[in-house]
């Protein structure tokens, strides 16, 4: 019967996957779920399986609550060809997870993230990490996204990005300032001269000629924000890499009530310039800033006095 589920897996991740998402991680744990059924000899999915797998000493609430969710979402498709499948209930292990404040940059912590690169032991990290950090800030792409980035990705004589397969298997264009082009070709001149010839075709690239990767750059991330002298504001904001993201979509907002622009508009494109499948995602950012909530408050108070 292990060989069932195990086909079952299969055909469970290749539907998951054609509706676009990824499944890497549920496929190492499902696999890991269907090994501890093997040895328990248990033939398909019970609550009580669930649960008992699901809670297994290692990690906190939040981490053995997602185990059950990746497992439920098995249980409920098996259970559409295997009637003694039984789907665990949600919420059955509680746990809420706390979303991060959102650290939202100033112009001169930038800047200051981009010097401290200038410390980096090798010349070429030392360009890819400035260059790297400058992208994420003008531009509010996700981490994963720049570091996937091929040179076929950029026209720098169009000045766009093509952002492929990212989040839910969505492609998208991005468009780039003339100074961003500048930028990104001048760190292009600089590495093929540093190294000719890389062993990828990624963008950027580490002194030894391969892609970045994502638990690297977060290492190095925490190396420059110490350097730079970046402090947490409490125990839930501190200085995240993925923040660049946030402080450009509310530098974005911000820009578009200052102007006088019409926001729900601005939203709207925010949404797709971000690749958000879900417009709530774009939606949260205005609780972010005070700044920006002031701004809405003003153009509330602007409309309100213009009412009968």
């Amino acid at each position: 019967m292990s060989a069932e589920l195990r086909q079952a897996v299969t055909g469970y991740l290749q539907v998951r996957r054609a509706l676009g998402y990824k499944m890497a991680r549920p496929e190492k744990l499902l696999a890991q779920f269907v090994s501890y059924l093997e040895q328990a000899g248990a033939v398909t999915v019970t609550t009580e399986r669930a649960l008992a797998w699901s809670v297994m000493p290692g990690g906190d609430p939040a981490w053995h609550a997602y185990r059950l969710t990746v497992v439920r979402g098995f249980a409920t498709w098996l259970a559409t060809i295997d009637p003694g499948a039984q789907v665990p209930p949600a919420q059955l292990i509680p746990s809420r997870k706390l979303r991060a404040t959102p650290y939202l940059y100033a112009d001169e912590e930038i800047t200051a993230l981009i010097a401290a690169a200038g410390s980096l032991r090798f010349p070429l990290r030392t360009a890819t990490y400035q260059t790297l950090v400058g992208l994420l800030a003008v531009t509010g792409m996700r981490v994963g996204e720049a570091i996937r980035l091929d040179r076929d990705d950029i026209d720098l004589d169009a000045g766009v990005l093509t952002i492929r397969e990212a989040k839910h298997g969505k492609s998208r264009l991005i468009p780039l300032h003339d100074t961003t082009v500048q930028a990104l070709r001048g760190y292009l001149q600089i590495r093929d001269r540093l190294l000719a010839r890389p062993g990828t075709g990624a963008v950027f690239i580490s002194p030894a000629g391969t892609r970045l990767l994502y638990c690297n750059v977060h290492a190095t991330w925490k190396r420059l924000a110490a350097s730079a002298g970046l402090q947490p504001r409490s125990a839930a904001c501190r200085p995240r890499i993925h923040d660049l993201r946030h402080s450009f979509t509310v530098r974005s907002l911000l820009d578009a009530y200052q102007a006088g622009r019409d926001g729900q508009a601005t939203l709207a494109l925010l949404a797709t310039w971000l690749g958000h499948v879900d417009p709530a995602a774009t939606y949260w950012y205005l609780t972010a800033s005070p700044e920006l909530m002031a701004a809405v408050g003003h153009r509330l108070e602007a409309w309100l006095r213009e009412r009968p």
